[in-house]
């Protein structure tokens, strides 16, 4: 049979329009896009049968969950795991609603989704369900990481399944666009306990500069968001001679303290994910993958890749629940990683990065970036952040913080940072310009900042000197620039490109209400954002 897809979720989507041919611009087959729009029909049909079963548990909460996190771009290119999960969720909801598959009735909980419903529909209708979809996925990233250190909450696990019910369902626009807008009401929530989960586990993160140095010996790559995988294998390596560098995502774990309290955490490695088919293809070393991020490996280095988690890809060595990361162990040492200390530097061609500017951090000397403010040394906040990628015109995010004025600050997150992060741009008040706030989920400790200043300031956050400057890839960004939408935020610069699911309806919608825009030049953006 000849497969073709329809795809249109991230940012590099084949001519900003989507992907419809047997590959995508991901790297997924088009058997893969359609299994995942399966596996999506189905969770919606688990949805359906969730809204009023009577044993709802945490099991069904943990499948919806991970159901939506495999669909995220760059999570899983494996068949043979998303038949899987499919099967799990017909069980789960025959198991909720017995019988339910052989009932004549008309109520919609005998069968799945068909996803071409939604991919057909009006372009509005689409742009809506879209948003709420593809926010969902986002969502259910961090409340994985969350569920996987022991952190849950009813509220967030419920609107999965009214988010999911509301994709099938035959709504108006004037029914899904409250829903738009309580994905980033629910997202907002389902950060704060990633956060709390995060810091009660791992410590308030601190700032801390990190080398890109790669100290001579045996080491490991670790990559991806999940904190939890990165303390087992730290905890499973002490001792061995073997060191751990993080990559993309990872790299805010040098903030936490007890993650920074293992000697053999040394640094960081490489750049942003898109990067990494160059930077991974001749190190000695094995390269472990714990979240969304991974691109098809190539053969040179493909033997040294492994996965665990939801991360799939056919016929790589995966990590499984047990979480034994014996044979990446034992790759690292068969390997045994470079023969002297190698140097290596960011984009800009800096030696060190640095992190942790946390919201713990940053708000812990509130009354000296207040002060700095009100004596005029700080001018004007800038969050410039979120995902990076391949796209020509991403250099726009290097070159906007370069241009930023001496006397703003840069505040950053996420792995658009590797596009300037190793810059030194110096210091305010003995306060760095540009400071990393952390993963993409800490675009939460970003919101609190923001609002912790407009508190002080006594106004609203769009009253603030602050501007927000932001990069999207994939659906995590989309549940965070839906939180920011729903927390009031206005004016935001969206780039490199506006997404192809958002209808010009919508998009209008969208700049009439917000504000939104797409970027042009550093220089044309800093003049308005400086106005």
């Amino acid at each position: 049979m000849d497969h073709k897809m329809f795809c249109f979720q991230c940012e590099q989507t084949a001519g900003c329009a989507g992907c419809t041919g047997k590959t995508g611009v991901c790297g997924k087959t088009a058997e893969v896009a359609e299994l995942q729009d399966q596996l999506t029909g189905a969770l919606v049909g688990l949805s359906r049968a969730v809204d009023n079963a009577p044993d709802v548990n945490e099991g069904t909460w943990r499948l919806m969950i991970e159901g939506l996190f495999t669909t995220v771009t760059n999570v899983s290119f494996n068949e043979k795991t998303i038949r899987e999960l499919i099967d799990q969720v017909h069980e789960e909801k025959a198991r909720l609603v017995p019988g339910c598959s052989g009932c004549g009735s008309r109520c919609g909980r005998n069968d799945d989704y068909d996803m071409n419903l939604l991919w057909n529909a009006q372009e509005d209708i689409r742009s809506l369900k879209s948003l709420i979809l593809f926010g969902v996925r986002g969502m259910a990233a961090y409340a994985h990481h969350a569920m996987m250190l022991g952190y849950a909450d009813e509220e967030v696990n419920r609107f999965f399944a009214k988010a999911l019910f509301a994709v099938g369902e035959d709504w108006g626009m004037d029914a899904l666009l409250p829903i738009v807008m309580e994905v980033g009401e629910k997202n907002l929530k389902c950060m704060a306990l990633l956060d709390k989960a995060n810091t009660e586990s791992y410590g308030t993160p601190a700032p801390a500069t990190v080398p890109l140095t790669v100290e001579k010996g045996p080491f490991i790559v670790i990559t991806g968001h999940d904190l939890h995988d990165l303390k087992l294998l730290l905890e499973q390596t002490e001792g061995k001679g073997v060191n751990i560098y993080t990559h993309g995502e990872m790299l805010p774990a040098h903030g936490y303290p007890e993650l920074k309290k293992y000697a053999h955490l040394k640094g960081n490695f490489g750049t942003a994910w898109q990067n990494q088919q160059r930077e991974f293809a001749d190190i000695p070393a094995p390269v472990l993958f714990t979240t969304n991020c991974l691109m098809p490996p190539k053969a040179s280095y493909a033997d040294r890749v492994f996965t665990t988690a939801l991360v799939s890809y056919p016929e790589l060595t995966h990590i499984g629940e047990d979480k034994d990361f014996t044979p990446v162990i034992e790759k690292a040492l068969e390997l045994g990683g470079y023969n002297e200390d190698k140097p290596f530097t960011g984009i800009n061609g800096g030696g060190t990065v640095m992190t942790g500017f946390g919201h713990g951090a940053v708000l812990g000397v509130a009354d000296q970036v207040i002060e700095a403010v009100k004596s005029g040394a700080i001018r004007h906040f800038f969050l410039v952040g979120g995902c990076d990628g391949a796209r020509p015109g991403r250099n726009y995010y290097t070159e906007f913080v370069k241009q930023t004025p001496a006397d703003t600050v840069v505040l950053t997150l996420a792995c658009g940072k590797y596009r300037f992060n190793d810059l030194d741009l110096g210091t305010i008040g003995g306060l760095p310009r540009l400071m990393d706030v952390g993963q993409c989920n800490d675009a939460y400790g970003a919101v609190k900042i923001a609002l912790a200043l407009a508190e002080a300031f006594g106004c609203g956050v769009n009253d603030l000197p602050l501007s927000m400057v932001l990069s999207w890839y994939e659906q995590k960004a989309v549940c965070i620039l839906l939180t920011l939408l729903y927390l009031g935020i206005k004016n935001i610069r969206l780039g490199p490109t506006l997404p192809a699911f958002v209808s010009p309806n919508v998009l209008n919608y969208l700049v009439e209400n917000f504000g939104i825009a797409p970027i042009t030049t550093p220089e044309e953006d800093l003049k308005q954002l400086l106005k």
